[in-house]
């Protein structure tokens, strides 16, 4: 199996099913593939669509968190669950194109060995314009604080080792720090352009001030574990 795509899904009845009947679309035939939906503790009936899906879907998996643990926590039980060695992550909002995951990979076949991390960059937002502006914002500090080189770091797409992921921190929000995180592994990231689509059904779980003041937060906790960070260079006894 070449890749497992990790979806992490919270009430969004409304598109869940339209978006996994788009994957087979864009990936068979080009990938030997599996998708993990892990649901973090919906409370519309979204668990029902899932296992409807499921039934019409083989290379589908559904997990489900039995209360909600934030995005970061879904991501996580999706990885751990996964089979394959790499693994691309998919907002489940629809907003983001399935077309672009194989985009991500077959930049990630031509790259160098030290890019561990393909991350989205959606250069056309289709937002609001207030959450247009605050992202520009939030990658700004971050950028300048971190120095991740990564001007769009909350994109929901991204491909990466799965080995290299369970070595990171793992914490709430830790998504949204990937490439830093990462950086920090040692690895490199690389930047790749990708579509935005507007959100058609459902509705936002994110707003301004429910990641304004965590994000400071989050922000100060990654920057004390990048410059805490510990590098030795050990060389064994009696060899060159």
């Amino acid at each position: 199996m070449d890749l497992s795509i990790v979806i992490p899904v919270f009430n969004e009845a409304d598109g869940i099913e339209l978006l996994l009947g788009e994957i087979p679309a864009q990936l068979d035939g080009m990938l030997d593939y599996e998708i993990l939906v892990v649901d973090d503790g919906s409370t519309d009936s979204t668990p029902a669509v899932l296992q409807h899906c499921r039934g019409r879907q083989s290379r589908l998996r559904v997990l489900r968190h039995r209360e909600r643990c934030g995005q970061s926590a879904a991501i996580v039980s999706g990885v751990t669950a996964a089979r394959a060695p790499w693994i691309a992550t998919l907002d489940g909002d629809g907003q983001n194109d399935p077309a672009d995951i194989t985009k991500l990979y077959r930049a990630m076949e031509q790259s160098a060995d030290r890019v561990m991390l393909l991350a989205g960059y959606r250069r056309v937002r289709r937002d609001t314009w207030l959450r247009r502006i605050s992202s520009r914002i939030a990658n700004s500090v971050r950028g300048a604080l971190l120095c991740d080189n990564t001007p769009d770091t909350g994109c929901g797409l991204k491909l990466f080792p799965r080995a290299l992921f369970l070595q990171l921190p793992q914490f709430d929000h830790m998504h949204r720090f990937l490439p830093a995180l990462v950086q920090r592994q040692g690895g490199a990231v690389q930047s790749i352009e990708v579509s935005h689509r507007e959100r058609q059904r459902g509705y936002s779980k994110y707003g301004v001030m429910n990641r304004l003041w965590v994000g400071i937060v989050d922000l100060v906790g990654v920057w004390w574990l990048i410059r805490r960070r510990m590098r030795p260079t050990v060389a064994e006894i009696g060899r060159t």
